[in-house]
């Protein structure tokens, strides 16, 4: 980012107001749910720790823009990256000059997908690999989709290239995908074990995205089992019934994940997990915990 514009940012805020944190912090205090909290972090975490054969791939996309897709890529990426021991991957198939190195902190890019593409061979070593990617904390690596300009393109056959070619050094890759129904996210949803759907908390959201998991239903069966609806609270007060919309969203197949409202992911920029509201990092623990089940199941 351009130094005058990021010193146009404010200074992070926390995902939650000091009240909430302090009631948060009595309530543990004076109840027996705290031995409970924690033993239901220690099956989520196993289950983020679980060895995988080959590597998995997890696509992220959306049906329209806004929908906080490009942040839950990044917190599902920075989640495996902190709970694995083995690498992870975070690739931008978003080439309109997407904001994933930003949400990630990057801050330099080095090559783009479309380069990778061209250079990638079956028998580089994983320390020559990482020298086209942008290191991130916690043993994480991101492939931007573009070098910040515009007019960067990224086709099926380059895309499908630096995937397989990638694969087998990652335990773990997540793809923050273009919207639907871009040629690129369709492959990267075809190819991948495991798929997220990012929904606004709206009544427009949920009818659209209601419609298309009707579609996706007519499919083979493993393409909704392995579906995870990750519903996004963007605004404090969605003036939805989120529980009801998610139950009626399960009927059709495909498992629900709820991401609340937080503050500091609701101002942009770098995503900070340590200023995320603790209900936000329960969430994205969940969610990236469900999805790996998920691309368990399928080779």
């Amino acid at each position: 980012m351009d130094e005058q514009l990021a010193a146009a940012g404010r200074g992070p805020r926390h995902g939650e107001p000091v009240t909430t944190r302090a009631l948060r912090a009595l309530r543990r205090t004076v109840s027996s749910s705290a031995a409970r909290e924690v033993a239901e972090s220690t099956a989520t975490a196993e289950a983020l720790q679980q060895a995988v054969t080959t590597g998995r791939q997890i696509a992220v996309t959306s049906i329209r823009g806004g929908a906080g897709k490009t942040t839950v890529a990044a917190l599902l990426g920075m989640t495996y990256a902190h709970y694995r021991h083995d690498p992870t991957l975070i690739v931008e198939a978003d080439p309109a000059l997407g904001s994933l190195p930003l949400r990630l902190g990057a801050q330099s890019l080095r090559w783009s997908t479309t380069d990778v593409a061209g250079i990638v061979e079956p028998q580089m070593s994983l320390l020559d690999v990482t020298g086209y990617l942008v290191q991130l904390p916690d043993n994480a690596w991101l492939l931007p989709g573009s070098q910040g300009q515009i007019g960067a393109m990224l086709d099926v056959t380059a895309y499908e290239r630096v995937m397989v070619s990638l694969r087998r050094y990652f335990g773990v890759t997540v793809v923050d995908c273009e919207t639907l129904p871009a040629e690129v996210a369709r492959a990267a949803l075809s190819a991948a074990q495991a798929r997220v759907v990012t929904v606004p908390a709206t009544l427009e959201g949920i009818q659209t995205t209601y419609a298309v998991l009707e579609w996706i239903r007519g499919l083979p069966r493993h393409v909704i089992d392995g579906t995870v609806v990750a519903l996004t609270e963007l605004v404090p007060h969605t003036g939805l019934d989120v529980e009801k919309a998610a139950e009626r969203l399960k009927m059709t197949g495909a498992r629900v994940q709820v991401l609340p409202y937080d503050r500091h992911l609701a101002a942009g920029g770098s995503i900070r997990t340590e200023l995320l509201a603790s209900a936000t990092r329960q969430a994205a623990v969940r969610l990236a915990a469900d999805v790996l089940r998920l691309s368990q199941k399928r080779r």
